[in-house]
């Protein structure tokens, strides 16, 4: 038996999943540095050593899965190694998609077979249970009934580390990279911990040639390494981990306990925990990263500055977005032509919309808007280019919905923001008249909608239409007054706060489905969200909205001063990292300990997980 001080350094524990944010991580972080150091110039040896480690940092996060991570790396390390010996291009291709199948394979079964056994009920009529393969496994090599097999855990990281094996093999079948020859260096580039278990997704063409390098690491770049981390910690500890425990997580648990006031800002408070979460682990894995001489691709680019949500996604998860647009929608055809593929993914998508439903009414909307599709597609030629560019990218936003998990809601999420980024298309050519016109008749219909039905979302619809009417109305009034003078920063300024707004909105359904058993996820997220929604398109009691700004003060002051950091100048950004980076030594350690200090204040009671660890 292990003492217990070695039992809770070396044994795996659920409860205790090691974090960026723990001392633990950083003693851990510490001592692999340390034997780095000595090994940093001996690049084979220099791999195999974190490679090492990096699978110990799994297990201690992700306990026994460490194993099909282990099964991922040799089987995509074989496959890259086949395509790349094939002779002819239909042996490259056989071997592509055998490759493709078994990353797809893994990642459906842990993460859809709830969804693949709710659709096979619904339509066979049966009642099938899910069985967790890799659990039976383990109770037969143990002779044991340890593990409960009637329930299918979510590997930790497993969507990012299958990302990152279905790049290497797309890049050797593209020519872009060859296959890694050692067991040890695959590994490493699979499993290199700081961005393992959350990203940002690294493509084998850009990160496999680093792992060949010498060590090196300047002055500036320490500096900037250990901004990186330090901004991280604040942005998860203080602004996304306060803010979540003490407001948005309350409300989520139950919105009809609370006002329509606190379940709007509480849906607002979401949009910054996520973004300073997510962002918050990007930038220590960045700089840790950047500690041991390995470069991660920039994640995200102050998304709630976009102007339109096109732009949103072009800063957001930026390595997501690459890498569906490179291996997801410019295979499907991309903005050249309609493929198989997009048929087949848009009937597929339209199939599980209806039985996630479970109504008739969203199959008969999604087979018509299907039919439409594809008599514009059949009797418009001239329009059949930019119809299927459409149909590309709207099957991409759908399929990105439904990577973050097999709920309706997440659905809808993706779905929600592929129409912003159509409707932007369209609203861009159109000029101030016509945008205030549209805006002007689509706020009457929705008006007109909920005084017959009194519906909370045709209300929520026709109070922010109105809103964009009245701002588009001024901004035509002024243009036929001034001419074609204009207040350049206050047209970016009102599509930023509308871009926001939208955005906040979709994540709505987005926080809904999070954090949830897979068995239950779809019909709990959908009560939520609409719970959520009943809340804020209903009666409002302004009277007591003084008293509940007083009350969470807290929360909105860093909410505050988190949104208005996040709105800074990015030229202003980037002089004070440099002024951190250019510090003497001695005081950048001073002022290193001291904001760590001030960070672990914020801490709360139980360490919060990081969000994107589920996906």
């Amino acid at each position: 038996m292990f003492p217990d001080f070695l039992k809770e350094i070396f044994v795996f524990d659920s409860h205790s999943p090691l974090l960026f944010t723990q001392f633990y991580f950083w003693a851990f972080f510490a001592v692999v540095f340390a034997g780095f150091a000595a090994l940093k110039n001996r690049i084979l040896l220099r791999n195999t050593y974190l490679a090492f480690f990096s699978l110990f940092f799994y297990y201690k996060t992700g306990g026994f899965f460490v194993l099909l991570l282990i099964f991922n790396i040799l089987a995509n390390m074989w496959v890259g190694r086949a395509i790349f010996r094939s002779n002819t291009e239909s042996q490259r291709r056989m071997y592509l998609v055998i490759g493709l199948i078994i990353n797809l394979l893994v990642l459906c079964y842990y993460k859809y077979a709830y969804l693949f056994v709710e659709m096979l009920n619904t339509i066979l009529g049966i009642n099938l249970q899910v069985f967790d393969l890799f659990a039976w496994t383990g109770n037969v090599l143990n002779g044991t009934e340890k593990f409960n097999t009637a329930n299918i855990l979510l590997p930790v990281g497993i969507s990012f580390y299958t990302f990152h094996n279905i790049s290497y093999i797309m890049d050797i079948f593209r020519r872009k990279v060859e296959p890694v020859k050692n067991f040890f260096n695959y590994t490493f580039y699979v499993s290199f911990f700081p961005q393992l278990v959350a990203g940002p997704i690294v493509r084998a063409s850009e990160f496999i040639p680093q792992i060949y390098k010498p060590y090196f690491l300047g002055r500036k770049q320490f500096g900037i390494a250990i901004f990186w981390i330090i901004n991280g910690l604040a942005k998860k500890i203080i602004l996304s981990d306060y803010i979540a425990v003490n407001f948005v997580d309350r409300v989520f648990e139950n919105p009809l306990m609370f006002s329509s006031f606190e379940n709007l800002m509480a849906l607002f408070g979401y949009s910054l925990q996520v973004y300073a979460d997510f962002s918050g682990y990007t930038d220590i894995a960045i700089g840790v990263a950047m500690l041991f001489g390995f470069y991660l691709p920039k994640n995200f680019n102050s998304p709630y500055k976009a102007t339109n949500a096109g732009n949103f996604w072009k800063r957001w998860h930026i390595s997501l977005s690459r890498w569906l647009q490179d291996y997801l929608y410019i295979s499907l055809g991309g903005n050249r032509n309609a493929t198989f593929a997009t048929y087949i993914t848009i009937i597929t998508i339209a199939l599980i919309a209806a039985l996630l439903s479970g109504s008739i009414w969203v199959a008969a909307a999604i087979l018509t808007v299907v039919i439409i599709i594809w008599l514009l597609i059949r009797y418009k030629p001239d329009k059949k280019k930019k119809i299927t560019t459409n149909l590309n990218m709207m099957n991409t936003m759908l399929l990105g919905g439904l990577w973050h998990g097999a709920s309706w809601n997440f659905m809808i999420w993706g779905g929600l923001n592929g129409i912003g980024m159509l409707i932007f298309k369209f609203w861009k050519n159109k000029n101030l008249k016509i945008r205030t016109l549209i805006l002007l008749t689509f706020s009457l219909i929705f008006g007109i909608l909920f005084y017959k039905f009194q519906y909370p979302v045709f209300k929520i619809g026709f109070v922010w239409l109105s809103i964009l009417f009245i701002g588009t109305l001024i901004r035509l009034i002024y243009n036929i007054l001034s001419g074609k003078r204009a207040f350049t920063w206050l047209e970016m300024a009102w599509a930023v706060l509308q871009t926001f707004v939208f955005i906040t909105f979709t994540r709505l359904f987005f926080r809904s489905g999070s954090n949830l058993d897979p068995s239950e996820a779809n019909q709990t997220a959908w009560n939520t969200a609409k719970n959520m929604v009943s809340k804020i398109g209903g009666k409002w009691d302004f009277s007591l909205i003084d008293n509940m700004i007083y009350e969470y003060r807290s929360v909105f002051i860093w909410f505050v001063i988190g949104m208005i950091i996040h709105w800074l100048p990015e030229h202003f950004k980037r002089r004070y990292r440099l002024w951190f980076a250019s510090m003497p030594l001695w005081l950048m350690a001073a002022v290193a300990v001291l904001s760590v200090f001030i960070i672990y204040q914020f801490i709360s009671a139980d360490l919060q997980s990081f969000i994107y660890f589920q996906f």
